[in-house]
């Protein structure tokens, strides 16, 4: 079970204690920062101040921009120590925190990001919002030197119209939850979507909208779903124009793989530098099912190499996966991934150096400028401008020799490139972040017939199960150095319940079916709102905030609520109850207002709707595990793209143990003929069972 007991260290401050990353790298700031908690409102109320309060992530670049600038800073220091009480939160501990407090930035000034600044009362309700501020003002934008005496003046001189606008600023949050609900969802929802999508599509190279662009692998698994519903080749072309261009772009890291964060270009090819987990997962779900959509070897061989970067630079010797990896080094961002050509001849050679430089597109000038000057300084992010077999081509080469070549210059960078100093590694794990990793390797793992992705994602669930579940089977949110902590939010369950249903389809092991119901059931049981449906991101018995938050918008990760749609849209087919499906109807009908404004920013709910609307199939294969007939339906359903085809694996021998318990509708399901057999199951109308694999998958077909 979990360990939760927590130390006091001495330190600068108060967060030498602390385990995450983030704030430690902060407990030696002059600043006196506390963890959010009792004691630094306790202090806030006794010594009259306001908290300026300070919200980032251990690999957040220009977070560590203002850390150097101000919170280092002895001047600036002794001025917020002597002004408010500052409090520091880590965003991914507490997304809970991070999320009012990011929706009241964007409310008060329009925009939002890390580090995110909020000065607030002692009773948390906060009267000022911004993002980044340097130390001094400069073309147009406060400094800390210039804001901190403003607020000490409003908060002296003007105090009743401070409390006021705070109070005013909460009471506006907490509005929008009211009235967000509509009627139940339809197919128009899924035709807006794509339409909005196709809109933004950028033609040329790939991706929506323009620059920054960030990968949001959700769109895409949704667009896959509406061709596969339409048989709209549009929407196919839309995906794989995208992962093409990404995985030939700098966004990947094209020496040792994994994706960064965003592309600040509307190339791909100049990326933010930080590696986020999820970006992997969800990315590894995308590049899995365009290669079942559509059978490009190169969708498949992404999904490899990004099982690869995660397997060696990610996961934890307990099977656990990390968090992030850092953009900068050396105080620099990019520093550990950019290469001049000197570099390259050097760890290459002259000959293979000018090959490597013709296919990563490599000048002396280099492509990629000073962040403060915008000067060239002979750096490149490698990328790949054009398709290796073009490249082959342009030098007469055949490109199976020419791949071996790549490859082997590849090695060797990543050799060279291994004695650099590397970026931060954010080592806490977070159970939403995993339980999405767990889904993406098993999900990999069937179709490429790859049981070593299966068994890491079977290792990482073991690991949560038993260091972040509780007695009462409530899950914790983060573990880090033996220590298991924070309230488990909607995310963490809602995500591991994906995580254990695909681990489920991947090896039929009814334990994980069994974790994931009982899951689902704490979900309902401390987070639905039985007045407005939906979920809340925090449970009924968490700590008090301004607000109780319902999330539903699909950004950088898919939201809880998205998620959870899904899951109990899955569990209603696999285990015939219809409570399920009424429960993820009730929730669509939750949201299907605020949905129905912009359908494209909800498509992962896009996905549980597609899914809801008809597309489902359930599959009985009744048969012995292990047997070759087994085996061939299995493999047979595992290859193809099947998106919303649930699949029970009865074994003739389970008995009353068997996956019968769970699924009480299988008990009468019998094998044919003594061979394995299928019985597939639409809208609730089966089919007559088969032995026959080629008519299993007609049936599934139609």
């Amino acid at each position: 079970m979990a360990k939760r007991a927590k130390k006091r260290t001495s330190g600068a401050n108060h967060l030498a204690g602390e385990k995450s990353p983030y704030l430690l790298q902060h407990a030696d700031n002059p600043v006196n920062w506390y963890p959010w908690g009792k004691e630094a409102f306790e202090a806030a109320h006794r010594e009259d101040k306001p908290i300026f309060l300070s919200i980032g992530y251990s690999t957040c670049h220009w977070c560590h921009v203002m850390a150097h600038e101000s919170f280092e800073d002895p001047m600036v220091a002794r001025m917020m120590n002597d002004a408010f009480i500052n409090i520091k939160v880590d965003r991914e501990e507490r997304p809970d925190v991070d999320g009012i407090y990011m929706t009241i930035c964007q409310m008060m000034t329009g925009g939002g990001g890390w580090p995110l600044t909020i000065i607030m009362t002692p009773d948390k309700q906060p009267f000022f919002a911004g993002t980044y501020f340097p130390k001094e003002g400069r073309f147009g934008r406060a400094g800390m030197t210039e804001l901190v005496p403003a607020i000490v003046k409003m908060w002296r001189d003007r105090r009743s119209e401070v409390l006021e606008s705070a109070a005013k600023i909460t009471s506006n949050l907490v509005e929008p939850l009211e009235g967000t609900s509509g009627s139940e969802m339809d197919d128009r929802f899924l035709n807006t979507a794509a339409l909005q999508l196709n809109q933004r599509f950028d033609e040329e190279h790939g991706g929506f909208g323009p620059a920054p662009k960030f990968p949001s692998p959700h769109n895409l698994t949704y667009l896959l779903r509406f061709w596969k519903r339409e048989a709209d080749e549009w929407s196919l072309f839309m995906v794989k124009r995208t992962l093409e261009a990404m995985r030939r772009g700098g966004i990947f890291d094209q020496v040792g793989y994994g994706f960064h964060r965003y592309s600040t270009d509307d190339r791909w090819l100049l990326p933010h530098f930080e590696k986020m987990l999820y970006d992997q997962a969800g990315l590894l779900m995308a590049y899995t099912e365009a290669y079942l959509a559509s059978g490009d070897e190169a969708f498949r061989r992404t999904v490899e190499e990004v099982a690869e970067y995660v397997l060696r630079d990610m996961t934890s010797p307990e099977g656990a996966f990390y968090s992030a990896e850092d953009a900068d080094s050396e105080g620099v961002e990019g520093k550990f991934y950019v290469w001049s050509l000197a570099e390259l001849e050097e760890v290459l050679g002259a000959e293979d150096a000018e090959l490597a430089a013709r296919v990563f597109d490599s000048t002396k000038e280099g492509n990629f400028d000073e962040e403060a000057t915008g000067k060239a300084t002979g750096a490149n992010v490698l990328h790949l401008p054009r398709p290796l077999a073009d490249v082959a081509t342009s030098i007469d080469m055949e490109e199976e020799d020419l791949m071996a070549r790549v490859e082997d210059i590849r090695v060797r960078l990543l050799a060279a490139r291994s004695a650099r100093v590397r970026p931060h590694l954010d080592d806490k794990v977070l159970t939403d972040w995993n339980g999405f990793m767990i889904a993406a390797l098993a999900r990999a793992g069937t179709a490429l017939d790859r049981p070593d992705l299966v068994d890491a994602a079977g290792k990482a669930a073991r690991f949560v199960m038993e260091n972040l579940r509780q007695d009462d089977g409530r899950l914790l949110h983060r573990y880090r150095d033996g220590e298991a902590a924070i309230t488990g939010h909607l995310d963490d369950h809602a995500y591991m319940i994906w995580g254990l249903l695909e681990l489920y389809g991947a090896t039929f092991d009814d334990v994980h079916l069994e974790h994931a119901l009982a899951i689902n059931e704490i979900i309902y049981e401390h987070f639905w709102d039985h007045e407005g449906g939906g979920f809340f991101r925090t449970p009924d018995d968490g700590e008090e905030l301004l607000m109780r938050q319902k999330e539903v918008y699909d950004g950088a990760m898919p939201s809880g609520n998205s998620v959870a749609m899904l899951v109990l849209l899955r569990l209603s087919h696999l285990t015939g109850d219809p409570v399920h499906a009424q429960r993820a109807n009730e929730l669509g009908v939750a949201f299907s207002g605020e949905v129905s404004r912009i359908p494209m920013g909800f498509s992962q709910m896009m996905s549980a709707l597609d899914m809801a609307l008809g597309s489902a199939r359930e599959v009985v294969i009744v048969g012995r595990p292990g047997e070759k007939d087994t085996r061939a339906m299995l493999d047979a359903i595992h290859r193809a793209y099947l998106p919303n085809t649930l699949v029970l694996l009865k074994d003739p021998d389970g008995g009353p143990d068997g996956i019968e318990r769970l699924a009480p509708f299988v008990k009468e399901h019998g094998m044919k003929d003594g061979r394995a057999t299928a019985y597939v199951c639409t809208d609730h109308f089966c089919r007559s069972p088969t032995n026959d694999v080629d008519e299993m998958m007609r049936e599934l077909a139609g």
